[in-house]
């Protein structure tokens, strides 16, 4: 099937060039790179111009065959940003998909823009049922671009994936045609209500299937041990937290759990336990909304200050709470850090 190039907002996804492969080069063989790739360094020029005398005799993606396409500016269309791969297998009802960019081009949501359109591209015009992708365990950036595309966590396989005689674990992420649909059709806009409703028994089987992406389990408790610290709480300087649980209802639809330590004698302040937007309502504003509403009802307490306490690392919710005013006490508790926020 001859591939015609795919224009985004800010990009153009082409067939590679023979001339594309001194950019190749330049960005394949960068160390930070080639870190958690598929190839053996030194990365050479020959070796880039070999790959693309393959590419080039292929007009797209093929059944059994590896396949890259060149990503470059839209507005710019000499400006190379990097390569995406394309494999496909099954008869054409399977694809994998990769992606390499220059570390000039990384945070700015290139590798997102251009994996979106791929699997748009291969879900409608190629007409795959499943797209797959894998990554190193250590790479949570090229998770969070799977992840914002709408790829699930499917599993891990231990000592799996070699480079030379480098061995590691491999992630492996996966999309029905049916799972992106429903990812394509979840709400994006701001909702007009957001409120914190008790936990009920209409509503426990909703509260119990939210779930985060897998980048941000490290930063954010799964249901399951939500449920088991509010049903067996635990116990700090000597007294038992009590729990206080609410679920995060957007425009009538169950988000998100919100959870905190009550105001005791032993601890003075409310503490903001656990926190968690399912994947389906993130970056809508409906975190903001529910902190909005938790933090007045400690006002309403009469709480003088919130604790709270959070991971360091990439995907830390650490930028939205010192943006709203938690800052850090230089305490350092369980490995997280521990912040406060004063109530006016």
């Amino acid at each position: 099937m001859t591939f015609e190039p795919i224009r985004t907002e800010r990009l153009i996804l082409r067939p590679s060039l023979l001339s594309d492969a001194e950019a190749a080069f330049q960005r394949r063989s960068l160390p930070e790179v080639a870190r958690y790739q598929d190839w053996e360094m030194p990365y050479t020029l020959e070796r880039a111009q070999k790959r693309l005398t393959e590419l080039v005799a292929m007009d797209g993606p093929q059944d059994g065959e590896g396949w890259s396409l060149t990503v470059v500016d839209a507005t710019d269309p000499d400006r190379i940003l990097g390569d995406l791969y394309i494999g496909i297998t099954w008869g054409g009802r399977s694809a994998e998909v990769g992606y390499t960019f220059h570390p000039d081009y990384w945070g700015r949501g290139y590798a997102t823009e251009a994996t979106q359109a791929i699997i748009h591209y291969l879900f409608t015009d190629f007409g795959v049922t499943r797209i797959e992708s894998s990554l190193h365990p250590d790479n949570p950036p090229s998770a969070r671009v799977l992840e914002a595309c709408g790829l699930t966590f499917e599993g891990l396989t231990r000592q799996s994936f070699w480079v030379g005689d480098e061995c590691s674990d491999d992630m492996l992420y996966g999309m029905l045609r049916s799972d992106w649909e429903t990812w394509c059709k979840r709400p994006r806009h701001r909702p007009d209500h957001v409120e914190l409703v008790p936990l009920t028994a209409e509503n426990r089987r909703a509260v119990g299937a939210l779930v985060t992406h897998k980048s941000q389990e490290r930063f954010v408790s799964p249901m399951i041990g939500n449920f088991r610290e509010a049903l067996v709480p635990p116990s700090l300087d000597g007294a038992t937290l009590v729990p206080w649980y609410r679920a995060i209802e957007a425009d009538g639809e169950i988000a998100g759990f919100i959870m905190a330590a009550e105001m005791t004698e032993t601890h003075p302040n409310p503490y903001l336990w656990r926190f968690l937007i399912d994947r389906m309502h993130q970056r809508r504003g409906i975190g903001a909304a529910a902190l909005d509403r938790f933090e007045q009802r400690c006002r309403d307490q009469g709480a003088s200050a919130i604790e709270v306490s959070w991971a360091e690392g990439p995907g830390s919710p650490a930028p939205m709470y010192l943006a709203r005013g938690y800052e850090p006490s230089g305490k350092i508790e369980d490995g997280e850090i521990h912040a406060v926020k004063q109530l006016s």
